[in-house]
């Protein structure tokens, strides 16, 4: 079946745009207003400022609130099916957790202290830490996609890309939305948002979510659900506009995750009792237990003075924390043969001010950044076939600076130039202490009673400075009205730091931290509209240089794990990207994805630990999470019933093979896979109310998110699975008022 869906997916696009002349006058021969048709404009802030998608010399995917409606997106992994070369899913154990990877670059360690790939952004605020970061959809107006190193205007951390979720501003009048939905494994949803103008410039509002759901599975030894859902989310704004130049947005968020804590599946066979491999992949035999609680929350302030019709003055005032305890039982057996307790808990304080330009001929941005952050855990590693038990605990601390520009200037009417640079400092101090204690059971690191290490691994602070000038130019020619081409090159940066899990016995150079890592990118691209308007598209070749790149690793040794986070080499990374929507006809719409990605190491310098030297192994790694070939096809079928408007929206997404980590491993990667899903949507003409049938990986197909790999007698073989959603169902009911 994937060969049949790779082909009929990867040419639909291209066979679309093939024979959309033929369509094209086939439509308006029959339409008495084929303008009627034609795409809508699309509207981006990837430059920190609004700008229309086809002037924009960036690599954008823009997916609006009404699109991911129409395809009952249910949280930000869906981007992950309709955004080309992207990796964005739940972290292996975990229920929120986000990991991403653009154009073969990311952070897959969620683990305190290691900066992401991908930089997450609510309403301009940056999110610095994973956990809790699996956003749910609701009261959105889009999300935005920005693929390629956006260090110019995004920062240290945005080194694959950035992912932007805009909220939406509140209505000018009353509102009030109510939706609750029911599906397959006990699903059920409740979702609220409002908003009321309080006299003539003040406006209030908020939304709160609830999201329940039986597991996929079940914990064999406790009788608990596994993959449930029992998530609560909540927002509340304020918006003054007290005069015509000025405008406050005050915004706080919350989201609390009961659910169950979850436990890979075993994949090989060990010796323990429970240790066999289940036939249910969401099924577990874990005696580590099921609690889990992530806590997120924010607040912030944006405050805009537009001074006159050239400057606008804007300031992003905002302070984030975070909070988690769980457990991850890696043997998935009643036996503690490798089991993790741990908790994370981070907070971070932003400042930004930006001073907006809009000339004749000339637009652009200039500001400073502030980060003040502080992130801090610990876990435990039991390993009872020894008898012991590893804490590792710490803490770093982040202050980062930053002043950055970025301009647009009009040569011509057809050529514009885009200069800009950041630069960045970062000065942090991390804390590692790492012991093994006698006894499987709790350490005095997390909460255990107070022991006398029968080992002090690690234990060492160390301070360190990391600084970058990341710069940023591109041209753009416009062909015709329709049509714009780029070129452009971009540098990213991501800060250095230090190895939470680093044991300096095993590895003496853990105490001197990790260098940052640095992307060059070279991309080509040509966006714009064709056929009359009915087909709006975007393409890009893309070539870059990875340079110190850092990757975590961590191998089974006689008296435990060694971790090991490296600067390890350089890899090349090249592809291609198209993308669009088109009209086929007054009633049929097609969105497409196509990408196109090879990604190689062309050096990788590991630590040996028996030789106790370092070499260079690229002949034997891959750049994991990196499909070669991804794609998405949905057809969006509209028509008049019972006096509203019927939507129905079949798709299929694609990955192709990839490795879950840079050594393959034939039992945890995972082969090619297509995601088959359908929506139907019937709405009245007024927007009041709207009935929904959400139909998700319908043929049922399993595929791996993630994996844990520690083979070996110590472990019992604890090489452990984790899988994406089954086929779901869901009827959902929505009432505007």
């Amino acid at each position: 079946m994937n060969k049949f869906v790779k082909s009929a997916l990867l040419t639909g696009a291209a066979i679309s745009a093939l024979t959309a002349p033929a369509v094209v006058a086939q439509a308006q021969e029959v339409s008495e207003q084929p303008a009627a048709t034609q795409v809508e404009e699309v509207i981006v802030t990837a430059r920190r400022r609004e700008e229309s998608l086809r002037e924009v010399p960036v690599a954008v995917t823009a997916l609006s609130s009404e699109r991911l409606a129409l395809t009952g997106a249910a949280d930000v992994t869906v981007l992950q099916q309709q955004t080309p070369n992207a990796t964005v899913q739940v972290a292996r154990g975990s229920n929120s957790t986000l990991i991403s990877f653009i154009r073969g670059v990311g952070q897959q360690d969620p683990l305190w202290g290691f900066d992401p790939g991908v930089g997450l952004y609510v309403d301009d605020v940056y999110v610095a830490r994973p956990q809790g970061a699996v956003l749910d959809i609701f009261d959105i107006e889009r999300i935005e996609v920005l693929r390629g190193p956006q260090g110019t205007l995004y920062g240290r951390n945005t080194i694959g890309g950035a992912i932007k979720y805009v909220t939406s501003r509140l209505a000018p009048e009353p509102e009030l939305m109510l939706r609750g939905a029911v599906g397959s494994d006990g699903q059920l949803d409740m979702i609220a948002s409002g908003s009321l103008p309080v006299g003539d410039y003040l406006r209030i509002g908020g939304a709160v979510a609830s999201y329940n759901r039986d597991g996929f599975g079940q914990n064999l030894t406790t009788g608990a659900d596994h993959y449930d859902k029992d998530v609560t989310a909540a927002r509340v704004s304020a918006e003054l506009a007290p005069t015509s130049n000025l405008f406050f947005r005050f915004a706080w968020d919350r989201v609390e995750d009961n659910s169950n804590a979850r436990h890979g599946h075993r994949e090989v066979a060990g010796a323990a009792p429970g240790a066999d491999v289940l036939p249910g992949i969401y099924d577990t035999r874990s005696g580590l237990g099921d609690d889990n609680y992530v806590e997120t929350e924010g607040l912030s302030l944006t405050a805009e003075w537009t001074i006159n019709d050239m400057l606008t003055f804007k300031s992003i005032t905002a302070r984030r924390d975070g909070y988690t305890d769980t457990v991850i039982d890696f043997d998935g057996t009643p036996s503690p043969t490798l089991d993790i307790p741990a908790y994370y808990a981070d907070d971070q304080f932003t400042q930004e001010f930006q001073l907006l330009f809009n000339g004749a001929r000339w637009q652009g941005v200039a500001g400073v950044y502030y980060l003040d952050s502080h992130a801090e855990g610990a876990f435990d590693t039991v390993l009872g076939n020894l008898g012991v038990s590893i804490g590792t605990g710490g803490f770093v601390d982040t202050e980062s600076y930053a002043v950055f520009a970025d301009f647009n200037f009009d040569l011509s009417d057809r050529l514009r130039v885009a200069v800009g640079a950041r630069y960045t400092e970062d000065d942090k101090t991390g804390f590692v202490n790492r012991a093994t204690y006698l006894g499987a059971g709790q350490t005095p690191l997390t909460g255990g009673p107070a022991a006398t290490p029968l080992v002090q691994n690690t234990l060492y602070t160390n301070s360190r400075s990391f600084s970058e000038f990341t710069p940023r130019i591109s041209v753009s020619y416009d062909l015709n009205d329709d049509l714009t081409g780029y070129a452009a090159f971009s540098q990213g940066f991501k800060s250095g730091g230090f190895d939470m899990r680093g044991d300096a016995l095993a590895t003496p150079d853990t105490v001197d931290g990790y260098d940052p890592e640095t992307v060059d990118s070279y991309e080509l691209g040509l966006k714009g509209y064709a056929f009359d308007r009915r087909l709006t598209f975007s393409s890009a070749l893309f070539y870059s240089d990875y340079q110190d790149q850092q990757v975590t690793t961590q191998v089974p040794t006689a008296t435990g794990i060694a971790s090991f986070v490296d600067n390890v080499g350089a890899s090349t990374i090249y592809g291609a990207e198209f993308e669009g929507s088109l009209w086929l006809t007054d009633f049929l719409t097609a969105n497409f994805a196509v990408g196109y990605l090879r990604a190689e190491f062309e050096e990788f310098i590991r630590y040996n630990l028996t030789t106790m030297q370092y070499e260079d192994i690229s002949d034997l790694v891959v750049v994991q999470n990196s499909p070669r070939w991804s794609g998405y096809l949905g057809v969006t079928w509209t028509n008049d019933l019972l006096d509203g408007q019927l939507a129905i929206t079949p798709s299929v997404s694609y990955r192709d093979d990839f490795s879950q980590f840079e050594f393959p491993n034939p039992i945890l990667d995972q082969e090619a896979y297509a995601l088959v899903d359908l929506s139907v949507v019937w709405t009245t003409p007024d927007q009041r109310w709207q009935l929904a049938l959400h139909g998700k990986n319908l043929t049922d197909e399993e595929y791996r998110t993630g994996g844990y790999n520690f083979p070996g007698a110590l472990f019992d073989n604890s090489i452990s699975a984790f899988y994406g959603p089954p086929r779901t169902w869901t009827a959902a009911l929505q009432m505007r008022f």
